[in-house]
């Protein structure tokens, strides 16, 4: 079966779409919803992507175009806007997971590109089970809310790296994320053991990991975690992900100047990291000192 992107890329892909045929026909958005009898914000929301278009809406919208029936073009985007209706088994999750953290979890699930920065935890992705229920009972009030987060994680590693044509990953991580013995109160094995899962991983063709060392003192990447995820699509501009600091609350960015500054700042940062296979013998070095 053909790989599909999942439905909030496709949503994306939709939304492109139809700004670029409305602006091909050289009509403004009141234009168009004056002619179909629609509220303006009605195909705001269905350009900006935050509602779905029903069947008989896109018909609509490609008559309006100058789109007749036997275009292919009919069959291809009334195809796409049906994959962007479907339901992501993230949204099995929605009562118990941030609305904007599981809208990255489905542009991550089309992603062609990953790449991650971490300045003091292991990367989502790359998490042991047992060392994510470390970290994450620290952040949450309660057990069952710590069960949630980490079925979660291993869902999202499972989908990522179980898709047929899996996405480049490529994680940055501060030396500190090595260290710091997570875990080790209860279990002083989980931190080794995580580490030698880090090897594991660098070891998948698709897979890159790479460590800043301390000596090379401060950084972009010590203002906080992010991650910047790319497309196999020119219609899906690339995504930010930041991780709520308590000083914002934005944490998705998407169609914004921000994220070339990250990007750049991301190839900035593998400028300060050692190289891979330096990389992979200095985590054995740490690992020996753990066990």
């Amino acid at each position: 079966m053909p790989f599909s992107p999942g439905p909030v890329v496709q949503r994306a892909i939709l939304t492109s779409e139809l700004q670029r045929l409305r602006q091909a026909n050289g009509s403004t958005q009141e234009q168009v919803a004056g002619a179909l009898d629609w509220s303006t914000s009605k195909l705001i929301r269905i350009e900006g992507g935050t509602v779905g278009v029903s069947t008989t809406d896109l018909h609509a919208l490609l008559r309006f175009y100058g789109i007749q029936d036997g275009d292919p073009q009919i069959a291809r985007l009334t195809e796409i806007a049906r994959d962007a209706r479907q339901r992501g088994w993230w949204t099995l999750y929605k009562n118990e997971v941030r609305p904007d953290y599981l809208k990255y979890i489905g542009y991550e699930a089309g992603a062609s590109i990953i790449r991650s920065f971490q300045p003091l935890l292991v990367p989502g992705l790359l998490q042991t089970e047992e060392y994510a229920n470390a970290v994450t009972i620290e952040f949450v009030s309660s057990q069952s809310q710590c069960d949630v987060v980490v079925e979660v994680r291993m869902r999202r590693q499972e989908e990522v790296f179980g898709r047929g044509d899996p996405p480049q990953v490529s994680m940055v991580m501060d030396e500190a994320v090595l260290r710091r013995r997570v875990g080790g109160q209860v279990d002083p094995g989980i931190m080794p053991r995580q580490l030698r899962h880090i090897l594991d991983m660098i070891d998948k063709p698709h897979v890159s990991v790479e460590v800043i060392p301390f000596s090379k003192g401060a950084h972009f990447g010590m203002r906080g975690e992010f991650t910047v995820l790319e497309f196999g699509d020119p219609r899906v501009d690339d995504v930010l992900y930041l991780e709520p600091t308590g000083v914002t609350d934005l944490t998705i960015v998407e169609w914004d100047p921000r994220i070339t500054d990250y990007r750049a700042a991301y190839e900035n940062l593998r400028q300060l990291a050692m190289p891979p296979e330096a990389a992979s013998a200095f985590i054995e070095e740490v690992i020996d000192s753990m066990t």
